[in-house]
């Protein structure tokens, strides 16, 4: 029987023998797992290693499987993790459109229908018709917004939060938080969320590991 959602299998993350992280814990499909802790805890270590861009100074040992796939066995290209991190990371020498275009899968083929599906991404966040704008003339909800887009378009098994609404002002932190935990519960992706921010936590609403206490 396939097991579905996002699996942290006995990981353990150490540092010149110094254990810095260790847990196991299951995500299901729509859901978030929130890892708090202070600063240098090892929130952002956790997910490097989920992702496949851990410092090799780090020893890591465990399983993440998505879905039955053991993504810690596959290159970090072909582990489809989507990452969002505190700056939105835009490409500045491509339009909002552009941004987008480049994180489509390739088994998205022919100009009209990655065209209709950058379009239909865009509208999902709020921001239908801004393919050809310069994401230098954005504001910073609407960078966070694109920056959304984009990992959704990219078809990922499963989301990485690396506090990615610390940078932003109340208003546009609570209207984000909710934009993107609805997308993960609409699109069916387990979410790991680090935070030390304990509203984060909240709007998340889901199982919280606290780390580096």
């Amino acid at each position: 029987m396939t097991e579905t959602g996002l699996l942290i299998d006995q990981v353990t993350i150490t540092l010149a023998e110094r254990e810095i992280v260790s847990l196991t814990r299951r995500v299901a499909p729509g859901n978030v797992l929130t890892v708090m802790g202070p600063s240098g805890a090892g929130k952002s270590t956790l997910l490097a290693y989920i992702g496949g861009f851990l410092d090799p100074v780090f020893r890591a040992e465990g399983r993440v499987l998505v879905d039955d796939v053991e993504v810690t066995a596959l290159k970090p290209e072909d582990r489809h993790m989507g990452v969002l991190f505190q700056d939105p990371l835009l490409f500045p020498h491509m339009s909002v459109g552009g941004n987008l275009m480049f994180a489509l899968p390739q088994a998205v083929r022919g100009r009209a229908a990655r065209v209709a599906r950058v379009a239909e991404a865009l509208e999902g966040v709020g921001l239908a018709g801004l393919e050809s704008r310069d994401p230098a003339t954005l504001s910073g909800g609407q960078k966070a917004r694109v920056a959304l887009a984009r990992v959704l378009t990219s078809s990922p098994r499963a989301l990485l939060l690396d506090e990615p609404f610390s940078k932003l002002d109340a208003d546009l932190r609570a209207q984000t938080r909710e934009l993107v935990f609805s997308k993960a519960r609409e699109s069916g992706l387990p979410v790991l969320l680090v935070t030390h921010d304990e509203a984060d936590a909240e709007a998340a609403g889901g199982d919280i590991v606290r780390v580096g206490a």
